[in-house]
């Protein structure tokens, strides 16, 4: 299994709390570096960014995911201590995951029909980068 080297994404999100589709960025980069079978690695780096994998056809579940978890872990809560006011942003993250790990099979990702892979940003707006590692075997 080869490893390619590491891919830094920059992702420019606009609101507090969004969703992010980054499933054409990395099938762009499967694409591009020939991987055929392997594995693809998205991680955030940050303590208040999350990935994951979820619907991808309706935009309300976008919605839904959001406003959920808003009302799990609010903004504010008379017990968070921590000062920068992003608590529930870390508390979010905790719950999202910070990466996913895809299958990568005949050169495609390997995702369910309606499925799709988000940045999950809940302390924006901000300047987010993505990480991205493909292993396995190249043309």
């Amino acid at each position: 299994m080869r490893a390619l080297p590491l891919i830094t994404e920059t992702v420019e999100t606009s609101r507090r709390q969004q969703i992010v589709d980054l499933t054409q960025l990395l099938r762009d980069h499967i694409r591009r570096a020939g991987l055929v079978d392997g594995i693809a690695v998205v991680l955030s780096p940050h303590t208040t960014a999350g990935i994951t994998v979820n619907e991808n056809f309706d935009p309300d579940v976008k919605h839904d995911l959001l406003t959920k978890l808003e009302r799990l872990v609010p903004q504010s809560e008379s017990y968070y201590q921590h000062d920068e006011g992003n608590s529930d942003a870390h508390l979010k993250t905790a719950m999202v995951g910070n990466s996913a790990t895809l299958v990568v099979e005949r050169a495609e990702l390997v995702l369910g029909r309606w499925q799709g892979v988000f940045l999950c940003e809940f302390d924006g707006p901000r300047e987010r980068r993505v990480l991205i590692k493909l292993l396995g075997e190249t043309r």
